[in-house]
């Protein structure tokens, strides 16, 4: 076997299971399940309908580049959202579909980074758990930048060592932020660029939650900086999108990374061999979810409102506070002991919620995710009101 499988941490929620393991929770309470970032909303009823309507390919082999009229409205989307002149994006060169970002990130990875001594992949602290398992698996060394309350939430990219920059391969970003909501700013987003030109590494922006924001301004994305800079090559430079959050159909598995049409080529190449190509059905169903804007805007008024009615019951008890984007609650637990406030809340509440712990990694400057709880919006607005007023209860009746 892969010696480097050794080097894999336990997946969160595995260790969460062992967390509740022996468990009984109050019989009388039902269970409310917040830890999973899994969209809980009606999936848009015309993807469901294409989907239907396309099953005759299941009969035919999927290519790994897909299928052109897939390409065409993923590249209408991108101009359409970020702001790209038409002509910009060439669906042969800078588009690829995936099987949802997860396997892309992962795939990615071992195309991008090469065998050799002191090869780091950089990604934020606390993450999405992927990035580390596939650097670790493509045989690099994952070096953490922490993201905590000091630092506005953001990956301090100027306390990196120029050395450390000199041996990085890849960069992965996401905005905005899981688990903190945290959003980059186009300056950000072009410091980062400079960098990668001055050291010669790949940023990969994992974007799947740019759609669920909570103010009046879109989130930038990194293509959309590009643009901007003049970057009209987007030289190493990827993003990475979803249909998941977006549209509510996790399990159709289709998304995209778009960019370096020189990373494109060769990662599609990768790809081919790899075996991962979206089935037909999927591919036809995503079109016209890529194609519609109105019932992503529906998607995220939802979200919205499970954050207007649980943000006024949990402020007065709870260090918490409106993201800007996603569907996460990043929320400091008293005592600082995350692990022991999630399984209180699971014992007495019967609510299922993230440990900040199992998000990050130990470093020099500590735990940023230790103290922190993670508290998924998924569930409907009755549910959510209904959680943040057990979770209250709990705080209140320790505080007692």
């Amino acid at each position: 076997m892969n010696p480097d499988l050794d080097k894999l941490h336990p997946y969160p929620f595995e260790r969460l299971a062992t967390l509740k393991a022996g468990i009984e929770p109050p019989k009388g309470l039902s269970h409310i399940a917040l830890s999973i970032g899994e969209p809980k909303h009606e999936p848009p009823a015309f993807v469901i309908e294409a989907l239907k309507d396309h099953l005759d390919g299941l009969a035919s082999y999927p290519m790994a580049p897909g299928i052109p009229e897939l390409r065409a409205a993923i590249a209408r989307w991108l101009c359409r959202r970020f702001g790209l002149p038409e002509q910009r994006l060439d669906i042969e060169r800078h588009i690829l579909p995936l099987t949802g970002t997860r396997e892309g990130l992962f795939a990615l990875t071992q195309a991008v980074v090469e065998d050799k001594p002191g090869a780091a992949v950089m990604m934020p602290n606390p993450f999405y758990q992927i990035y580390e398992g596939a650097a670790l698996l493509a045989g690099a060394e994952p070096i953490y930048l922490n993201t905590t309350a000091e630092n506005d939430y953001l990956p301090d990219l100027d306390a990196v060592s120029p050395e450390d920059w000199d041996r990085c391969q890849l960069l992965f970003l996401c905005s905005p932020g899981n688990p903190t909501g945290k959003v980059m700013s186009p300056e950000y987003l072009k410091h980062a660029t400079a960098l990668a030109d001055r050291h010669d590494f790949v940023i990969v922006a994992d974007e799947c939650y740019s759609e669920i924001y909570l103010g009046d301004t879109p989130p930038p994305g990194l293509l959309e900086v590009c643009e901007q800079t003049g970057r009209h090559d987007f030289k190493r430079c990827l993003v990475m999108h979803s249909l998941s959050k977006r549209s509510n159909v996790p399990g159709l598995r289709s998304g995209f990374v778009a960019g370096d049409a020189d990373i494109i080529k060769p990662f599609r190449l990768y790809r081919t061999y790899h075996g991962c190509a979206m089935p037909l059905p999927a591919q036809q169903a995503s079109i016209p979810a890529w194609d519609d804007d109105a019932h992503v805007e529906q998607n995220r008024a939802a979200y919205r409102a499970k954050f207007d009615a649980v943000l006024p019951i949990l402020e007065p008890v709870l260090s918490c506070s409106r993201p800007e984007g996603g569907f996460y609650l990043w929320v400091q637990v008293p005592g600082g002991d995350d692990e022991a406030f999630a399984r209180d809340l699971f014992a007495e509440q019967h609510i299922t919620a993230l440990p900040g712990t199992y998000l990050s990694r130990d470093t020099a400057q500590g735990n940023p995710g230790k103290g922190h709880l993670r508290i998924s919006l998924v569930a409907t607005v009755e549910e959510c009101t209904d959680a943040a007023h057990r979770i209250r209860r709990l705080l209140e009746t320790k505080g007692s």
